[in-house]
Order: structure tokens, then sequence, then C-alpha cells
């Protein structure tokens, strides 16, 4: 069943009236694209947290304003990353026969080989752009990394594309790594030198205590 989202129009832009928006509970939006022009609006910001979250990201719902439904995605989301709220919202209003450019997750499956042994794994690209009809935009491009070696890579072209969607990131851009253990340093050896840091003295004849240079230069001069 298609989710349906209700809108109200709104014609005050000042400061003011979107912060009374907001306190009310609602979220100012705007609504544009080709055939659609451009329309300000509110939403409910329960009724659109639970449609994010039915929907997914780049999820297609409708969009209902005075009586009339718009097939929309939402283009972007303006959050406040200290109370977590929804300051502002953008819908964009879909032809569903055309295609269009989307930003869609980059998720890994499985557990790296390489990382058993003790390599880390490295995530370059957490999204990618891909080119579809609305309904085929994936929710997410899933990456196997369960094979992978130390040393190994997937790069864009690697990904398996199941014909609906387009990848329009350059081929040759690596989105996982797994790279070599960090290698410890090794301990600095002795290296015939005493516990203090000093060289030991290995001249002296066997059962005679070994004299420091100084005590052989007093020796000379006596």
């Amino acid at each position: 069943m298609t989710t349906v989202l209700e809108a109200a129009k709104r014609g005050d832009r000042r400061g003011s009236r979107l912060t009374k928006i907001r306190e009310q509970g609602h979220v100012p939006g705007v609504v544009y694209g080709k055939a659609f022009g451009n329309e300000s609006v509110t939403v409910d910001e329960i009724a659109l947290t639970k449609t994010l979250r039915e929907n997914g990201k780049n999820g297609v719902f409708k969009l209902a304003l005075e009586g009339e439904q718009t097939d929309v995605i939402v283009y972007d989301l303006q959050m406040d990353s200290i109370k977590g709220e929804i300051l502002h919202v953008d819908f964009y209003a879909l032809d569903m026969k055309s295609e269009l450019d989307a930003d869609v997750p980059v998720i890994t499956a499985g557990d790296s080989a390489g990382v058993k042994d003790g390599g880390v794994m490295q995530q370059a690209v957490y999204e990618l752009s891909v080119k579809a009809l609305p309904n085929d935009i994936p929710e997410n491009i899933e990456v196997d990394v369960s094979n992978l070696e130390v040393n190994d890579s997937v790069q864009v072209k690697d990904l398996e594309v199941d014909g609906k969607y387009t990848i329009n990131n350059d081929p040759e851009e690596v989105i996982i790594s797994i790279l070599p253990p960090t290698e410890e340093p090794e301990e600095p050896g002795l290296g015939g030198e005493t516990e203090e840091g000093t060289p030991a003295l290995v001249d002296a004849e066997e059962g005679d205590e070994a004299k420091t240079p100084e005590e052989e230069a007093k020796e000379k001069e006596e």
C-alpha cells in the first residue's frame, strides 16, 4: 500500500513564522519538479518521520496537497544535530517514467577473511550515485566482503548490478579495501651493550679486570 503524507501550503517564509511552525510540531518544506513547479509547504513532523521510516531514504510515496496527490521522494533533509529534530525538508515531484539520479547508501555483508587474519577493513565510499526509474532506486547497495583477503579491494566495476539501475561513479573508484596488519616495531637488540647502555670491555685477559681507557692512559704515564 502506497504511503500518503498530508501537506499544507504556506505563504509566509519569514524566520519567525518558521520557528512558530516548528514549535507547533510541523516541518517547513518545499516541493519542486520539472512539471510540478515550486510550492512551499508544511507537514506534520511525526507523520514525516514515520514516512521516512517506512519508505527509506529513496522511497517513493505520495504527497497530498489540496486534494491532489503527487509522487515524491525526499530530496534533502536539514537536521538539528543537537536535538535530532527535522528543520526543513525538500520533496522532489517525480515523473515516474523518467530516470533520475539518487545517492544510495553502501553497506557491507559478511566477515572478511583478511580481517580475521589481523587486517583492517577501510571503507572509502559510503554512498554511490545511481540512475534509475523512481521505483527502481535500490534502498542500499550491498557489498559482500567475506572473500576479501589482506591487500584485496572492491572497486565500483566489481559490483553486480541487476540491470534496473546504473552506477554513475568512476568504475575504478575503490569502495572497500583490506589493509595489512599494523607491524609491531622491533625491540632494539643489546648489540654488545651492558644493561646500563655502555659498551662491554672485552680486551682484558681472562681472569683480569678490564681497565678503562683512562686507567690505561694513566699507567703509560707512570
